[in-house]
């Protein structure tokens, strides 16, 4: 018999409701969760596909680890005998900066790595820390938190009220929204059309968002900061810069403005390809439309000047007074809270970068971690500090990060290596140990990170639907054996319980000492004491949030209870104006020109104004059925029409002899590939796009659908040395190359 449950969709950013209609352990049927109060039934194939991924049978049910070549699953007790042994011995013969850790982008969309990494790279004392932020989203990280003093204070753009959208670099037709979470991002951009607002989209290829929009601009890669800089230019010489709720409350005006004055639109438009005429009217059409937003994403940041387009974004929205303004762009107020909604509000500490440096390349730390762009030469330039082990978290930084031809031999030749993850992939194959959490449905759900970027402010908790099996281990335990490794002690489930217990009581008391409103630490700690791991924590960060009960003190306040009472979530509300209790800067106020930032537009952006720019590019792409790396095991998801394939404009195929379903040779400085040919119109002349995420198949894998749809890894031509030098972030879009005939 048939049972049906509610869960949150975990594969990707916009937190689709799921219908789950369950056969004892099977999951039968998916369909939309029709009563979710932020999906209202959306579903994309990804969300369908979920029953083909619960039940994939490459999937790791049982830890592994290799001995020679061969892979032996293992128990759970022999497979941490074997990580405390090697992580000793490493330790021992070159000391904890010796280790290295990788945390991959599913982290992001799981509850147990959010709470517990930190708790492991602390246990483990090395400052080599890398992550998939990266290779995506780092430069909004820096900008906000330049500007409004924490990174996550990411402004969002009400696209559910505004009258005009600008948008830069994004595809959410394909992505379903980045750094702006939002459920059916197709109807509600739809619904915008209706309603009479205007859609602008500006990319180099013409994606499926920009087919639907009123007007697509083709806009050379790496060059939206110039373009935006056109448009702050436009605003100033018009003298109609309106700063709105941002007016008394920013610095910095008046360095912005010296800054802009080289950007006319006639000085940037032969260098981003979009003419004088339009960028002035562009510029018109935001200040004359009564809300407006502009938002950028993966475009922006991928590239050359990623913290200088990302910052620009935001310039933009508050120079036509859009900037906390329902219609444009809003930050959000998450029910667990953030760093914006904590502490004294109005100010704050602010924010910084470059603590320290990484060894080989010396470049600077961002949010503790340092671009993973250089991840290869840590490993494989002697000395010391070289990482010589290593810890992945949910990623595949083989296939996912630059030059990675290089990445690959540098983890070949690593001492020891541990892998968390699901699959034996790209990068995992390297691992001596493969520690794979609990199935899909045995573990709660809460998207912690993601309803930080909501458009609306929700909140929903998806319990487990099943039990462990007796082999199986919950993903927040297996993170805190590990740091008691790392930590010295054996790993058994006893001292994770009592690292648990410590993790949860140094919450409760910091906040106990810092609320007034609050119970003593104790109080707290027995009411939340019926849940362990991820949920009590969860549980304690709602009940102290912005909407919690307050353990009591708030009797209509939100609790896991709470949220576990409303199975399609809780609707807190539209985003609405935060300024100025959100900043957390440490004067107070909004800083519009960061000294970073103009000494990176004084040295890079306007001397690349007389830059000569010619030859080829490359860029990348998504798909709706694609999300990274993930995906590509599902059959469901890869079968049709070859997507990995080379876009090249129809004039420039005839230029150099390419015909479509031809194979082609692409080169850059530091690899090339071989891939089939796909002549399209829907990318402008002298750009051409690759897939992200593919390159599948290789020796010692085991993931037999994503081996016969292999595609080929866009990143074996992507430079690790080609950076954001701000944020660290890596150049994947924008990269030089020559395309030849096979």
């Amino acid at each position: 018999m048939r049972q049906i449950e509610y869960r949150t969709c975990p594969l990707c950013e916009a937190t689709c409701g799921l219908e789950l209609h369950m056969e004892g352990r099977d999951i039968a049927l998916v369909r939309g969760d029709k009563e979710d109060v932020f999906s209202n039934g959306y579903i994309c194939p990804k969300g369908a596909a979920i029953k083909d991924l619960n039940s994939d049978p490459d999937r790791l049910t049982r830890p592994i680890v290799r001995r020679g070549s061969e892979w032996h699953e293992v128990s759970w007790d022999e497979a941490f005998a074997v990580i405390a042994e090697g992580f000793k011995g490493v330790i021992d013969r070159h000391g904890r900066q010796s280790i290295g850790a990788y945390l991959g982008n599913p982290c992001a969309h799981n509850l147990a790595p959010i709470i517990y990494n930190r708790v492991l790279l602390q246990a483990i004392g090395s400052t080599n820390v890398f992550s998939a932020s990266t290779v995506d989203q780092m430069p909004k990280h820096v900008s906000s938190g330049l500007m409004f003093g924490t990174p996550i204070s990411v402004p969002i753009p009400d696209i559910d009220h505004t009258d005009y959208l600008l948008m830069l670099g994004a595809n959410p037709f394909a992505s379903n929204g980045s750094l702006m979470t939002a459920p059916d991002m197709p109807g509600r951009l739809r619904a915008m059309k209706d309603r009479g607002a205007r859609f602008v989209v500006v990319d180099p290829r013409r994606s499926k968002s920009a087919e639907e929009a009123d007007e697509h601009l083709f806009i050379r890669p790496g060059t939206d900061a110039h373009f935006l800089f056109g448009i702050v230019n436009t605003i100033f010489a018009s003298g109609r810069e309106n700063l709105g709720r941002a007016d008394g409350l920013t610095d910095g005006i008046e360095d912005l403005r010296r800054l802009a004055e080289s950007f006319t639109p006639e000085a940037v438009a032969p260098i981003c390809g979009i003419s004088a005429e339009t960028i002035l009217r562009i510029t018109n059409e935001l200040l004359d439309a009564p809300t407006a937003a502009v938002y950028g994403r993966i475009g922006t940041c991928t590239q050359e000047y990623g913290t200088v387009a990302s910052w620009l974004v935001d310039v933009v929205n508050i120079l036509t007074g859009n900037l906390d303004k329902p219609g444009g762009a809003l930050f959000n107020k998450p029910a667990a809270g953030s760093a914006n909604t904590g502490g004294a509000p109005g100010k704050g500490r602010g924010f910084r970068t470059g603590r320290r440096t990484s060894r080989v390349e010396g470049l600077p730390e961002v949010l503790g971690e340092f671009p993973v762009s250089t991840l290869g030469p840590e490993i494989d330039t002697p000395g010391d500090g070289q990482i010589r082990a290593m810890l992945t978290v949910a990623g595949n930084p083989v296939v996912s990060t630059p030059d990675s031809g290089r990445l690959d031999a540098s983890f070949a030749s690593l001492e020891f290596m541990v892998s968390v993850d699901i699959y034996r992939n790209e990068t995992t194959r390297h691992a001596d140990v493969i520690l794979p959490p609990g199935g899909l449905l045995t573990k709660g759900h809460y998207d912690l990170a993601l309803y930080s970027l909501a458009i609306r402010n929700v909140a929903n908790y998806s319990p487990p639907l099943l039990d462990l099996q007796p082999h199986e281990m919950h993903e927040w335990e297996i993170l805190l054996r590990l740091a008691v490794i790392a930590g010295g002690g054996a790993g058994t489930a006893e001292e994770a319980s009592a690292l648990d217990d410590f993790v949860i009581r140094t919450l409760v008391e910091k906040a106990a000492g810092r609320d007034d409103d609050l119970p003593d630490a104790e109080g707290m700690l027995s009411e939340l004491s019926i849940r362990r791991g991820s949920e009590r924590v969860l549980d304690f960060m709602l009940r102290t949030g912005p909407y919690g009960d307050r353990f009591g003190a708030k009797p209509d306040g939100i609790s896991l209870d709470y949220l576990i009472a409303h199975p399609h979530g809780v609707d807190l509300g539209p985003l609405s104006p935060r300024l100025p209790e959100v900043l957390r800067t440490p004067t107070g106020r909004i800083d519009i020109a960061p000294e970073a930032i103009v000494a990176d537009v004084e040295s890079r952006l306007i001397p690349s104004l007389s830059k000569k720019r010619d030859g080829y590019v490359l860029v990348g792409r998504r798909d709706l059925r694609s999300n990274n790396s993930w995906m590509h095991n599902i059959k469901v998801l890869v079968k049709g029409k070859p997507r990995c394939t080379l876009h090249v404009h129809p004039d420039d195929a005839t230029t150099l002899g390419l015909l479509d379903g031809s194979n082609a040779i692409v080169k850059s400085r530091v690899g090339e590939v071989v891939i089939p040919v796909e002549v399209t119109d829907g990318i402008m002349p002298g750009v051409v796009s690759i897939p992200h995420g593919w390159g599948h198949g290789v020796e010692g894998t085991s993931m037999s659908i994503a081996a016969a749809y292999a595609g080929v890894n866009t990143n074996i031509l992507t430079d690790a040395k080609q950076i954001d030098p701000l944020s660290g972030n890596a150049v994947l879009n924008g990269v030089p190359v020559t395309v030849t005939a096979a």
